[in-house]
């Protein structure tokens, strides 16, 4: 399976996952191939209606927050787990 096969397979799999909850905004993040587990980690990123500005914080210039989930993909395109992606903290 070669990485644009992976990252399709992650995102088909976060927008069927998610579509109860109105998911937009999904795209591709991160992608990196492991070679002991044979698997591609994709991170993709989503937004969901509860993290979008209302619309006094639109007017203000407020963007949507967004959900970052790591797919693992092996070898034969089958997904063997979904995980939050947790972001480091910046620091000042």
């Amino acid at each position: 399976m070669d990485v644009k096969e992976a990252v399709q397979a992650a995102k088909s799999h976060i927008v069927d996952l998610f579509a109860g909850e109105e998911i937009s905004n999904v795209g591709l993040e991160e992608v990196e191939f492991d070679d002991r587990a044979d698997a591609w980690m994709v991170t993709i990123g989503f937004s969901r209606p509860w993290e979008r500005p209302g619309e006094l914080g639109v007017r203000l210039g407020l963007k949507a927050n967004r959900s970052f989930k790591v797919v693992h993909v092996d070898g034969e395109g089958a997904i063997t787990s979904v995980k939050d992606r947790v972001l480091d903290a910046v620091a000042n």
